[in-house]
C-alpha cells in the first residue's frame, strides 16, 4: 500500500541551530517512541522501530540514507527501508524536509513530505489511518524534541553561570549573585515500544476492531473447515 503524507512541526530555536539539532540522529533518536538507532555511518543510519497494537507486536530493523543535505536552503532528503523480524511485512519511504523561520522568533517550521509504501499486517488498517497516526506520532516527536532542546538550553545557562562565577573567584573579585534560569525540562524518556492505540486511542480501535473480527471469523470457519475435512476421510 503506498501512500502520500504531509506533516509539519515547530522547533523552538532558529533554522539554523535546528539544522545541527535535526541531523544530530543519535542525540534525538528517543524523541520517537519506539525508535532507536544501532549504527551511524557517515550518511546512513541504522535502527529498529517496535510497534505495538493491543496484543499484537511488530518491530522493523531498517536502515535510512541521506540523499541530500542542502544547508544553504536547509533542505534534507532521505530513503528508508525496513523489514519486520518476525514477518515478511516491509516499509520502505522517501522523505523530504525542509525548515523554515517560523512565525514566532527563534522558531522553526519543518515542513516534511513522506512517500510512504507499506505491506504486511500494517496495510490491512487502511489509508485512513496511517495520515491519523503519522499526524499524532509527529507532534509526540515535536513534544519530546521540544523539552530537550529546553533541557539543554537550561543546561548550557547553568555551565556559563557556573564559569562566570570561578573566574570571579579567581580574580579575587566577588562572585555575582546567581539570576534565575528557567528549569530545565525533563529529558524525553525512551519508549520501548510504539504503542498505537494509546497514541490514537478510540478512533484506532473503530478501524482494528472490525479488522480483528474478521481475522477471528476466519480462523474459526478455517479450524471448522479443517474439521469437517478430517471426519469426511474418517
Amino acid at each position: 500500500m503506498a501512500i502520500e503524507l504531509d506533516n509539519s512541526f515547530t522547533v523552538p530555536v532558529p533554522p539554523e541551530q535546528a539544522w545541527d539539532v535535526l541531523l544530530d540522529v543519535e542525540r534525538i533518536a528517543p524523541c520517537m517512541p519506539g525508535a532507536s538507532v544501532t549504527s551511524v555511518e557517515g550518511d546512513e543510519v541504522a535502527g529498529q522501530v517496535k510497534v505495538k497494537l493491543g496484543p499484537l507486536s511488530l518491530s522493523y530493523k531498517g536502515t535510512a540514507k541521506f540523499t541530500e543535505k542542502d544547508q544553504a536552503n536547509h533542505t534534507i532528503s532521505l530513503e528508508a527501508s525496513g523489514k519486520e523480524t518476525r514477518g515478511a511485512g516491509t516499509a520502505s519511504a522517501t522523505v523530504q524536509a525542509g525548515l523554515k523561520p517560523a512565525d514566532t522568533e527563534g522558531s522553526t517550521v519543518v515542513n516534511i513530505h513522506t512517500s510512504l509504501n507499506v505491506t504486511g499486517r500494517p496495510a490491512q488498517f487502511g489509508r485512513s489511518l496511517l495520515p491519523e497516526v503519522s499526524g499524532k506520532l509527529i507532534a509526540q516527536f515535536a513534544a519530546n524534541l521540544e523539552a530537550l532542546i529546553i533541557a539543554d538550553k537550561g543546561a548550557a545557562t547553568e555551565t556559563a553561570q557556573e564559569a562566570g562565577a570561578d573566574s570571579a573567584d579567581e580574580g579575587g573579585r566577588a562572585a555575582a549573585p546567581p539570576t534565575a534560569t528557567q528549569p530545565s525540562a525533563a529529558l524525553p524518556q525512551q519508549e520501548d515500544s510504539l504503542n498505537l492505540i494509546k497514541l490514537v486511542g478510540g478512533p484506532l480501535l473503530k478501524r482494528v476492531i472490525p479488522v480483528a473480527a474478521i481475522g477471528a471469523l476466519i480462523a474459526i470457519f478455517g479450524r471448522r473447515i479443517r474439521g469437517l475435512g478430517k471426519r469426511s476421510k474418517s
